[in-house]
């Protein structure tokens, strides 16, 4: 039984479901009061046409519409600024994120700076706006970060490369669309990546000690969707009710961070990032099988872990092959001389307070070895 930890959950997000929902994006848009929107994307997106859909969309409601597109994965503060930049010439009064979770996550940075002022690292940490921000849409599509879903923007420092956690409730989308069809052009190593990323939001939300009844019932549905869809859609990438099914379990798992936070697999996946630009979904992967025996020394955990299924780890695995992914660090060039210092990376992340089991930078360097 999940531990009847305290909660406040106040949905701050419409969620707007089914196959060509992208068509509503100007309807909501006028909802929201503004006329002048910015969509906040990035070249893939206009390339599959995407964007121009969208754009369509708003100003058949008659509404002034300007793009940004220079997202970039994994986006940082100058990304930030630029689309800051974008909005103010425009004088933007809706912001529309769409794309994967670096489009969206640039789109709430902007929100922070442009509504509230200063710079990005002002923001770090939660609840450190003080001024109202404009209605975001998020429009995700990948079936990963479950971004659309959370109040918080990952933005790497410019400089020093740090992972900044930007959280407040007033930076959650007011509306987020979840339309499969734009879920079907992305590449089949998106597909892979980003899969993989929602399974481990919902199994590392669903043990951190920040769990409740509220972030149990997402993880748990979550976890429901992604395992009926992702094998189905890396054999059929056309597959729409396989993407409707890893679109809503990416979504429910966004629900549950914003609920739960996560844990050590992602504290894990960080250094892994930033030392060898190992992309975020195979990182988290790779290193969940062995947080998940980790924390499964704890027979209360490991009793959380058994409503997901028997032999998790070894699925998780299975999982990781299915879409072509490396289950070994040594795939990755890891060796036993950088284990100390992604180790020590690990132990600083901020995801490692929440992880059920305490893991100290002795363990996370077990953890590493145990997957080398």
């Amino acid at each position: 039984m999940t531990d009847l930890n305290a909660f406040d959950h106040h949905p701050r997000t419409r969620l707007v479901f089914g196959a060509g929902t992208l068509q509503k994006l100007g309807a909501l848009a006028s909802d929201l009061g503004g006329s002048r929107v910015l969509v906040v994307s990035d070249s893939g997106i206009v390339k599959a046409g995407h964007a121009a859909r969208a754009i369509q969309s708003l100003q058949a409601a008659g509404l002034e519409t300007q793009l940004f597109d220079q997202v970039h994965e994994n986006p940082s503060t100058r990304d930030v600024d630029e689309c800051v930049a974008a909005a103010r010439d425009f004088r933007a009064d809706i912001l529309v994120g769409l794309g994967g979770g670096s489009s969206m996550d640039t789109a709430k940075g902007c929100n922070f700076i442009f509504t509230n002022g200063g710079r990005m690292q002002d923001y770090w940490g939660v609840g450190k706006a003080t001024q109202s921000m404009l209605p975001l849409i998020a429009i995700p599509t990948t079936s990963g970060t479950g971004s659309e879903c959370q109040s918080f923007a990952l933005i790497s420092d410019e400089e020093t490369h740090v992972k900044m956690a930007c959280g407040d409730p007033k930076a959650a989308a007011a509306v987020a669309i979840l339309d499969p069809e734009l879920t079907i052009s992305q590449p089949h190593k998106v597909t892979a990546v980003t899969g993989i990323d929602a399974i481990a939001h919902a199994l590392e939300t669903a043990v951190t000690t920040k769990r409740n009844p509220v972030s149990a019932l997402y993880s748990l549905e979550s976890f429901r969707y992604l395992r009926a869809g992702f094998d189905r859609v890396l054999e059929s990438p056309t597959d729409q009710e396989a993407r409707s099914f890893m679109l809503l379990g990416a979504a429910f798992a966004g629900t549950a961070i914003e609920n739960s936070m996560l844990g050590a697999a992602h504290s894990c996946a960080n250094p892994l990032t930033a030392k060898f630009g190992t992309v975020h979904g195979q990182a988290v992967g790779l290193m969940l099988p062995h947080v998940i025996r980790f924390n499964s020394e704890r027979s209360e955990i490991a009793s959380i872990y058994a409503a997901y299924g028997e032999h998790l780890p070894e699925q998780v695995q299975h999982w990781l092959r299915a879409a072509g992914l490396s289950v070994r660090l040594s795939e990755l060039g890891v060796t036993e001389a950088d284990v100390p210092g992604l180790a020590a990376g690990a132990a600083k992340q901020w995801t490692a307070n929440f992880n059920p089991r305490p893991v100290s930078e002795a363990d996370f360097a077990a953890i590493y070895r145990a997957a080398l």
